[in-house]
């Protein structure tokens, strides 16, 4: 009986199509008959649908890192998994910034837009080298945590591991509490994630009716230009790199990866994001505990949206508008930011410590970020997207170079059969990891 009642659920991916269905309809309806009521009902929708995925960001990111870090001990070959990690980040980042900047000059985002200097503004809070060197160490444990600083939350769950694993068995009680902690805020975050689409159609239905398409129309080349760039990293690179270094079909990929692709679109936030994205990388053969330190250090560290494509694109931009003219080493520079410093993104919505970090990095005009900040909400969407579907693929590519990828379940791996909840059996899951080759 109960089988046979859970064949008519829902898919949650039809329930976030329909969310964003309804949601651009509401924001259609709020925006052409000026209704306020509905405009802020909208708003505190997908406000607190962020917040409920923020209040557990700090946390889970703290214990996921530290666990992930411990679980390596698990795994044969640990150091060399985290290098070829790390290695392929820096790849497919290299090339998502190439992407940006070869269509940020070719279309010429910033002319036509009738926008000038006098529109942009400078942002309360910037980025460069000195703030991101030294604002990876703490002054105190706290702080951190209260102000999300998600990088500083990264160092110390990162030291604690090392830490941890140098102690040995000493530490396999706090090892026991941390992993029980963990599964506790998964579990939790399970019940945020059954609430996106509703939280989709606050989000979308605000966006819709805040902005309307008078907006867009300004940053029409610019809006199509990322949305293009993300497209063609997703579903140009990342499947030639699956079926050319991992040999496995592209297609399976994104039929069990599309359920983190959804959600990152509409929560825009990869650490919220990232309890799905791990289980998908696992329903995809990943081995778990390999899984368990990939994911989280992607879900803080990779970002081709929001750290290649976007800030590619948006610096030719802020050039344009201010009539500065930007030589190869500008554009090597662009690419060096994007591929070192995209950590500064921290998982979270939004890309602005990115881009200033970029921009001032190049000298350009800080006010250039106030002219991107009215329309960024509708470009995280696809960028959060793209930095989660690379999230999800990198432990496919590593897995499959270093012989432990379990390519039957990733050959039967499908999202619409994934429950979003934690109490689903695993029995898909390799529990043992093979040596790698």
């Amino acid at each position: 009986m109960s089988s046979h009642t859970k064949s008519f659920k829902v898919p949650f991916w039809a329930q976030i199509l329909a969310g964003l269905v309804l949601g651009v309809l509401l924001g259609w309806l709020a925006r052409s008959q000026d209704l306020s009521w509905l405009v802020t009902t909208l708003e505190k929708v997908g406000d607190t649908f962020i917040g409920l995925l923020k209040l557990a960001v700090a946390p889970l990111v703290f214990f996921a890192i530290l666990v992930s870090i411990t679980n390596l001990r698990k795994v044969n070959n640990a150091a060399r998994l985290a290098s070829r990690t790390l290695l392929w980040f820096m790849i497919t980042s290299l090339i998502a910034v190439s992407i940006g900047l070869v269509i940020g000059l070719v279309t010429n985002p910033g002319s036509g837009t009738g926008l000038t200097p006098k529109d942009g503004g400078k942002p309360e809070t910037t980025g460069s080298w000195i703030d991101f060197l030294t604002g990876i160490v703490p002054t105190d444990v706290i702080t951190p945590f209260t102000e999300l600083n998600v990088l500083q939350i990264v160092f110390m769950a990162a030291v604690a591991g090392i830490a941890a694993l140098k102690l040995g068995e000493k530490a396999q009680p706090i090892l026991t509490l941390s992993e029980s902690v963990l599964s506790l805020l998964q579990k939790a975050l399970w019940w945020v994630i059954r609430l996106a689409p509703i939280g989709t159609i606050g989000l979308i239905g605000y966006a819709i009716a805040t902005y309307g398409w008078n907006l867009i129309g300004k940053y029409a080349t610019f809006t199509a230009d990322i949305y293009v760039g993300c497209l063609i990293v997703m579903f140009g690179v990342y499947p030639t790199l699956l079926a050319v270094v991992a040999k496995v079909n592209p297609v399976q990929f994104f039929k069990g990866a599309w359920p983190a692709i959804q959600l990152a679109f509409v929560s825009r936030s990869s650490v919220g994001t990232m309890p799905l994205t791990q289980k998908v990388t696992e329903r995809l053969g990943v081995p778990k505990e390999y899984a368990s330190f990939a994911v989280p250090f992607g879900a803080t560290t990779k970002m081709d949206g929001c750290a290649a494509i976007y800030p590619a694109i948006a610096a030719i931009f802020v050039a344009q508008i201010f009539d500065i003219q930007l030589g190869i080493g500008d554009y090597l520079l662009i690419a060096f930011v994007s591929v070192v410093g995209s950590a500064a993104t921290a998982g979270l919505t939004g890309a602005t410590v990115m881009l200033t970090l970029t921009l001032s990095t190049l000298g350009l005009p800080m006010e250039g970020v106030g002219l991107l900040l009215a329309i960024d909400p509708i470009l995280d969407m696809i960028r959060t997207a793209t930095n989660v579907a690379g999230q999800a693929l990198i432990p496919v590519l590593v897995s499959a170079r270093e012989n432990l990828l379990d390519r039957d379940a990733y050959a039967t791996a499908h999202g619409s059969a994934l429950a979003v909840d934690d109490d689903e059996p695993r029995d898909a899951q390799p529990e043992r990891v093979p040596a790698a080759a």
